[in-house]
């Protein structure tokens, strides 16, 4: 059975937003498939400051995740493939989630709404690479009409990253 998915908010991140992201990816169980803990907070200022520069260039990047009550969830938005390995020259859409949120279509409703935002933005086309394993992360690709376009091994763990790919 289908359920209405959440409302959700997307924001260009604030300075704030570094601190909040940081608390969030705390979480080893959030981490899990992105190096096992969160970064230093000083990654996480570079990142919002560098997602500011994408939306103001681009008209997109990795949005604050906020719920209607103005909490901050996490993240999901687009962005240049920003890797040697991998889809390079390739839009990536991409998320992540305060364990506490997991499993209540928060990702869902905002990936859907990150594909309407990047589709107004002239993007053509999208790419999503999931480590192997990431079965949550799978099922948001599947949900959105995503489909697994080839396999590309992760440089530091030697596993597989899938890619999946939508026409938009």
């Amino acid at each position: 059975m289908n359920r209405a998915l959440p409302d959700v908010r997307l924001r260009v991140p604030t300075d704030e937003d570094a601190f909040a992201w940081h608390r969030i990816f705390a979480d080893p169980e959030v981490m899990e498939f992105h190096g096992g803990k969160a970064a230093e907070l000083s990654v996480y200022e570079e990142l919002t400051a560098r997602q500011r520069r994408h939306d103001a260039e681009l008209g997109f990047c990795l949005w604050t995740l906020v719920d209607a009550k103005g909490e901050v969830l996490g993240f999901t938005g687009a962005q240049p493939w920003p890797r040697e390995w991998g889809p390079k020259g390739e839009i990536e859409i991409g998320w992540r989630l305060g364990r506490a949120h997991w499993g209540k279509g928060y990702v869902t409703a905002a990936t859907l709404t990150t594909l309407e935002r990047v589709r107004a933005a002239g993007v053509s086309d999208v790419v999503a690479v999931v480590r192997q394993g990431n079965e949550r992360s799978i099922a948001v690709t599947r949900r959105v009409g995503m489909e697994l376009s080839e396999v590309f091994t992760h440089p530091a763990t030697a596993e597989p990253a899938h890619c999946y790919r939508l026409a938009l």
